[in-house]
């Protein structure tokens, strides 16, 4: 059964340090369009349905703060999610090093060496004389090599590749990883206000954009 309770339901939780685009890659995903304005994120849920041709699937997708204000509810979510997309921005090294802790406390909560995570380099438009800081070979090298895990980059500003990173994580769990917007149907944004409260898989390809 699925770590999110249900056999028909998939969960995938959005994790990084604040600011590092983890809405913006989920808005452009779902809504294709991208907010100039941030806005914090406190936690906000997102249901769709996804035609599978013999039934249909409840696809999750959890957007989390990254204030990590409340590690229970943080703890709850690493434990009944199916996969993972650790986001941190090439122009930021510290958000990096929070992708590096995250993975670190899912693989301890989890109970294994191996989890299905998906690392994702956010604005991915940036050039180095816009302030990238972090070349995706080098993180890469990182990611697949010593946490045999995914690697996408992704530009919410753009679009560019950011169905690559639902691809990712759709492979993960065994769902069409081609997937785009125009075939899934969004039902709901649920909020979640604040004062509320798998064996390994193999490795999907990696996505780099240039």
């Amino acid at each position: 059964m699925s770590p999110s309770g249900r056999p028909d339901t998939a969960r995938l939780v959005f994790l990084g340090a604040a600011g590092v685009g983890k809405t913006a890659l989920i808005h452009r995903f779902l809504h294709d369009r991208f907010e100039h304005k941030y806005t914090r994120t406190v936690e906000e849920l997102h249901v769709l349905e996804v035609d599978m041709g013999s039934g249909k699937m409840r696809l999750e997708i959890l957007d989390t703060s990254g204030s990590y204000s409340f590690p229970a509810m943080r703890e709850l979510s690493i434990r009944h999610s199916d996969a993972f997309a650790l986001v941190y921005a090439v122009d930021d090294p510290g958000s990096l090093e929070e992708v590096r802790r995250l993975r670190d406390e899912i693989l301890e909560l989890r109970g294994c060496k191996c989890a299905p995570i998906t690392v994702v380099g956010s604005k991915a438009d940036l050039t180095e004389s816009e302030g990238r800081v972090l070349l995706a070979a080098d993180v890469m090298a990182t990611v697949e090599d010593e946490w045999d895990a995914n690697f996408v980059e992704a530009s919410a500003r753009t679009g560019g590749n950011a169905i690559g990173v639902f691809g990712a994580l759709l492979q993960q769990v065994e769902l069409p990883h081609r997937l785009s917007p125009a075939v899934l149907r969004r039902r709901d944004t649920i909020p979640r206000p604040s004062v509320k409260k798998r064996p390994p898989l193999k490795k999907a390809n990696s996505c780099v954009l240039s």
